[in-house]
């Protein structure tokens, strides 16, 4: 029988005029969940996917193999048991074959089987003619690349990469879990392209139609194309019914555009424009949504974003990031989350920058859109227009230990309300940078210049300060020396010593200068103020201790400390307007504990402790429990005195195999009031997750209230149908993951 399959194989070899190895397809690859499906409209992709190469040309040698031949006098031939051909890279079984010698093409029944790279099909019966392609009745078929399955009444392969269907389904669930499927009248998959299109088409979600279209398109993979896609829906006190029916243009790859209308029940159309570009130097975004006509507002309601950066010759950067908004009110609407409906401030900024290894240069213009229209015209923030910005740093001496700074700005300051005009700003520095191991030792002494030039003022002149200042910044580090020990501990005291003598600022305008939340960092800066504005005289040491406890084999941190304040020998006496006489000779206490000795607790804990009122000033406390990626919880109180004092709890657990529910409330302990809470359910399994949610939450800025209520269904490997629903989960709730919860 062996020889018998040798003869029939050289003649059908010789009939086809070729001679060349046979070629194994490899087996196919088992069918695994699929990964969630790419979210399109996030990033932009330079490269497309690859052209895969051809199967297999028509004039590609051909070996086929069977347990039984019967040979016809003009090359016709019937083939059976375990009848197996190979073509280059494709391979067809069948149990029984008849080749036509004078089409030279098989007819195939039985258990016929087909493979190459991109395909695998299954069927009763068919036909294969390596020079057109080839026909299955009744197929089932997989693409393992993407991966996806389906079956057909009928199935057409051609040699051009084309999946041709008709009466088909269409799936990337696996077998054993055919949750949802597109049902079509015809299907074409263009596995070159990775490009689906089908028509008379239906989605069918757990056996019911979902959605129906007299033509779809959709990826065969990650990649990008042009369509629609699945229409957001969701309902909310403020917009009522939303309805959104996003359309992507894949204009080229490296930009595209994002269209979605979206239809408020209570406001009217919206209409939404994202365009990203990327390219070797440049990359940003503009993004444009535009209501016109709002059915409550009475107004046309609009939002606009640019973003951009280019990277220029030289060491040179530009960068632009701007915003606006049409009323006040835009964010309290239009945003899902508490940030954004408490915007107070839009920025808009222009950058130039240069940086080298001795110098950062730094051209901007910044400028405000004030949302909140109640703040006084005083009270609203200056324009820069310009700022620039010099910082340079060399280094001399053996070592470099001799080190030479110099920062300088130059800024216009213009508003419509109050004093304007520019602030000239110099401040050389030299100091001696002098470290060894386990200490360093940074003496410093400076000179500070700051001249006005305003307008809008009563004064005659323009007011010109000179301050001198000088410190001595050392510190240690001392470490346990016990290798034998599972613990590596390390104790580092600092202390900085700071000198600036008192000058008279009462004539200088305030045009961006504040005092920062204290925290360990601050209490060693050389200024307590941030902003050119106010310079504090001080006589005084700050003390600080840092503490850190690593496991030895592994350098986890498991726990560090820090504890620190500032002794005053003389009372600052420098102050802004609104600023409250100090009588103190101490600083408040400044304390932070970070442990992680515990593989799935995290606890972070910070104080800011008024020693002269024996009251806490600031406070935060954040406790995370995180066993696994499906599951977290976290507890977080935050305290600032005479401001606010909240709590918050949140969380992400499963409560079976398939269902998440994650929850999130933040509640002012002041006001006995809930900000924000909302709660929800997520459905999941291997090729499809559905959300539900329910929100209601309070603007910080007004105070008003909106309930919404979001239904979201992602089909894996195709697209999303409904809200994004946990577009504000990852941020609000620490610990959530969605590549976590979609497992």
């Amino acid at each position: 029988m062996s020889s018998l399959r040798r003869i029939f194989a050289g003649l059908l070899v010789a009939s086809l005029a070729s001679a060349n190895p046979r070629a194994h397809a490899a087996e196919p690859p088992t069918l695994r969940c699929p990964a969630p499906a790419s979210e399109r409209d996030r990033t932009v992709t330079l490269p497309r996917a690859p052209e895969p190469a051809t199967s297999a040309a028509a004039d590609t040698p051909i070996e086929v193999i069977s347990d039984g031949a019967v040979l016809g006098v003009r090359g016709d031939a019937t083939l059976g048991g375990n009848v197996r051909i190979v073509q280059g890279e494709r391979e067809l079984s069948a149990d029984d074959v008849r080749y036509d010698a004078e089409r030279r093409s098989f007819k195939v029944r039985g258990d016929v089987r087909y493979r190459d790279p991109l395909v695998r099909a299954r069927g009763a019966l068919g036909t294969y003619d390596p020079a057109s392609g080839s026909e299955f009745e009744g197929a089932e078929f997989e693409l393992p690349e993407q991966p996806s399955r389906g079956a057909a009444r009928k199935l057409e392969l051609g040699l051009d990469g084309h999946l041709r269907l008709s009466q088909v389904w269409f799936s990337t669930c696996p077998a054993a879990e055919p949750a949802w499927r597109i049902r079509a009248q015809s299907l074409d998959l263009d596995t070159r392209a990775r490009i689906g299109t089908g028509r008379d088409a239906a989605i069918e979600f757990m056996g019911v139609p979902i959605l129906y279209l007299p033509y779809l398109s959709f990826p065969l993979g990650a990649q990008r194309m042009s369509g629609f896609l699945f229409p957001n829906l969701g309902h909310s006190t403020r917009g009522g019914v939303q309805i959104a029916a996003p359309y992507y243009f894949d204009l080229a790859p490296n930009y595209d555009l994002l269209l979605q209308p979206s239809m408020y029940g209570r406001r009217g159309l919206d209409l939404d424009a994202k365009f990203r570009y990327l390219t070797q130097y440049h990359t940003g975004s503009v993004q444009l949504a535009y209501l016109p006509a709002d059915r409550l507002t009475r107004g046309d309601r609009n939002w606009l974003h640019v973003s951009h950066r280019s990277e220029l010759p030289a060491g040179w950067r530009f960068d632009l990031d701007g915003q606006s908004v049409s009323d006040s009110a835009y964010f309290e609407d239009f945003s899902r989350d508490t940030q954004g409906s408490s915007t107070t401030f839009l920025r808009r900024v222009a950058t130039l920058r240069y940086r080298d290894d001795a110098w950062l240069l730094r051209g901007e213009f910044e400028q405000f859109q004030t949302i909140d229209r109640s703040i006084a015209g005083d009270e609203r923030p200056y324009a820069s227009l310009p700022r620039l910005r010099a910082n340079g740093r060399y280094r001399a001496g053996p070592d470099g230990r001799w080190q030479y700074d110099l920062d300088a700005e130059l800024v216009n300051f213009d508003r419509d309300v109050g004093v304007r005009g520019w602030r000239a700003d110099l401040a050389p520095r030299l100091a001696l940078d002098y470290a060894q191991p386990g200490y360093y030792l940074r003496p410093e002494a400076g000179v500070r210049y700051t001249r006005y030039a305003l307008r809008e003022t009563a004064s005659a002149t323009d007011p010109v300060r000179t301050l001198p200042f000088a410190s001595v910044d050392a510190g240690f580090l001392f470490e346990n020396t016990n290798r034998a020990s599972a613990l590596r501990v390390t104790l580092e005291p600092r202390l900085l010593y700071l000198w600036t003598p008192y000058r008279d600022q009462n004539a200088l305008p305030v045009f961006d200068t504040a005092i920062p939340d204290l925290d360990f960092v601050q209490l060693f800066r050389s200024n307590r103020y941030v902003g050119a504005d106010r310079v504090s005289d001080a006589n005084q040491a700050s003390i600080g201790f840092t503490s850190q406890v690593f496991a030895r084999d592994s350098g986890r941190r498991l726990l560090s400390a820090t504890l620190g304040q500032t002794v005053y020998f003389e009372t600052p006496r420098v102050r802004l307007p609104d600023e409250p006489a100090a009588r103190r000779t101490k600083s408040d206490l400044v304390a932070q504990l970070g442990v992680s000795a515990w593989a799935d607790w995290n606890v972070d804990f910070g104080l800011q402790w008024n020693p002269q009122d024996r009251e806490s000033e600031r406070t935060h406390v954040r406790v995370r429990y995180r066993p696994d990626a499906d599951r977290a919880l976290n507890f977080a109180y935050r305290q600032q005195r005479g401001r606010l004092e909240q709590g918050e709890l949140s969380g992400v657990w499963p409560l079976g195999a398939r269902v998440n529910a994650f929850a999130r409330v933040v509640y002012d302990l002041q006001e006995k009031n809930a900000l924000d809470r909302y709660a929800g359910l997520e459905f999941k399994a291997c090729c499809w997750r559905l959300r539900l949610v329910g929100r209601r939450n309070v603007s910080t800025r007004t105070g008003t209230r909106d309930t919404g209520i979001f239904l979201q269904l992602e089909l894996n490997g195709l697209a999303s149908v409904g809200s994004p629903a946990d577009a504000f989960l990852e941020q609000a709730i620490r610990g959530y993951s969605r590549a976590g919860a979609s497992r």
